[in-house]
């Protein structure tokens, strides 16, 4: 039911409700476990102590997080938020291993199966969560790290998990656990490490993936149908959703894997060869005030500028006055899927003028005015016309083809990706410098000023 109210704005509330009576339902099942399980045992104090000790450290630790985080922080926080279920994995399999009690002696090989597997799961997703928290706050870089024979490195892993598992299962060795964490830990950091930052919506919907498999591995270990089969949807789901990413990109999800974007290729288009231009605020009004169809194209430094609600009252002003105003989404703008959209519904941007990229890309050709609002690399068009780009191929917002495009930027840097945008240069678009928040701000004041004054004409 969760799942289901997610999958639309108008129900996306109520699918957060099922989900917090889903989760609550869940932890008073595993309350009622533990104290069924230990009734009348000398265990019984430590065992309640434990859990209320967990459950109001993670309720703090919650609330805190959810009040204060912004939806800038979003993307980095369930980054986060997918190493705690990592290392909660690589703890399930350890215990497992310790205490072997109960289990027959002619499943005892499965087990040590399911604590092998279970523990490189949580580990690869614990460290490459981290990397990918690290590089999405901007703690580490988003270039990638580019190891010699880096492929090679992954492959040679995974063949050495593959070896050790087997060992393991004919004769289970302490040295063997430690070994195999090791290597789990170290392959999870290289992963999302050599991942460039054109790539992190589909390392963190990977790493979603990674998380629900780690979790139904702990579920098997702990004999939970529930963690199996939530575990199960949130890892089949996750890795659909990036096989869905990664086609909207024209990407592969082994190449994204094996390095994604940011690896330097020799591009035949030199974007800093031209000169670009710059508008102020009121030369954009009037460019606006003069248009019959404006597409607004937002990505992550309309989050972080908090832009949303400027533009959703700047949207609203040239509706009224009877511009054709929609909004262009790309699969990934921002750090997150779903990120845009999500602030425009914030912001109360009407749901029907939201398209998708393959909703409105044929119509900027006859569009006046796009208001490209802290986007880059998905508005870059090496994308379509370099083949020596490193993002050449990935679909893009075809902004260049609208008859004038004005682009809010704080400076001339390079998008996420790390790779130049000759868009900048193009003899129809114009740069307005600023914070974006600030600068939509500035249009609206010009307009507001100048309706004011025909009013004031007209009487």
């Amino acid at each position: 039911m969760s799942l289901a109210g997610l999958s639309k704005h108008q129900t996306s509330r109520r699918g957060v409700v099922y989900g917090i009576i889903g989760m609550t339902v869940a932890l008073v099942a595993t309350v009622i476990v533990v104290l069924t399980r230990a009734w009348g045992s000398s265990s019984l104090p430590l065992g309640v102590t434990l859990l209320v000790v967990a459950v109001v450290v993670g309720a703090i630790i919650g609330l805190w997080r959810a009040r204060t985080v912004e939806m800038t922080g979003m993307p980095q926080l369930i980054a986060l938020f997918h190493s705690f279920v990592g290392a909660a994995a690589v703890l399930v399999g350890w215990n497992g291993a310790i205490d072997t009690t109960g289990i027959p002696a002619d499943l005892l090989g499965v087990h040590h199966g399911e604590v092998f597997i279970g523990v490189f799961i949580g580990g690869v997703t614990l460290t490459g969560s981290v990397v990918a928290f690290l590089k999405l706050s901007a703690r580490i870089s988003s270039k990638p790290l580019m190891l010699p024979g880096k492929n090679a490195l992954n492959i040679g892993a995974l063949v050495v998990f593959v070896g050790l598992t087997v060992w393991y299962i004919a004769a289970p060795q302490l040295w063997l656990l430690i070994v195999v964490t090791a290597l789990a830990l170290a392959l999870g950091w290289h992963l999302v490490a050599s991942i460039g930052g054109g790539d992190m919506p589909v390392v963190i919907s990977m790493l979603n993936s990674y998380s629900g498999w780690a979790a139904a591995a702990a579920g098997f270990l702990l004999n939970n149908d529930l963690l199996i089969v939530t575990g199960a949807l949130v890892g089949s789901s996750g890795a659909y959703l990036s096989y869905i990413m990664c086609k909207a990109m024209n990407r592969s999800f082994l190449s994204v894997i094996a390095g994604g974007f940011g690896i330097e290729a020799p591009s035949k288009t030199d974007a800093g060869g031209g000169e670009h231009r710059e508008i102020d605020a009121a030369g954009a009004a009037a460019m606006l005030e003069g248009a019959s169809s404006v597409i607004i194209t937002p990505g992550y430094g309309m989050a972080v500028a908090q832009a949303q609600y400027p533009v959703a009252e700047l949207a609203r002003r040239l509706r009224e006055q009877g511009v054709d105003v929609r909004f262009g989404i790309h699969p990934v703008a921002g750090r997150l899927p779903g990120h845009m959209n999500v602030l425009l519904a914030e912001a109360r941007v009407p749901y029907d003028i939201v398209l998708e990229m393959d909703e409105i890309n044929d119509d900027f050709a006859s569009t006046s005015v796009v208001l490209v609002i802290g986007a880059n690399d998905t508005v870059n068009p090496a994308a379509a016309e370099d083949p020596g780009s490193p993002i050449a191929g990935m679909p893009v917002l075809r902004v260049w083809e609208a008859e004038n495009v004005i682009v809010f930027k704080r400076s001339m840097a390079a998008g996420y990706a790390g790779v130049d945008n000759p868009l900048f240069y193009r003899d129809n678009a114009q740069m307005l410098f600023g914070d974006a928040k600030e600068r939509v701000e500035d249009i609206l004041k010009v307009l507001t000023s100048q309706s004011e004054a025909s009013e004031g004409q007209a009487r």
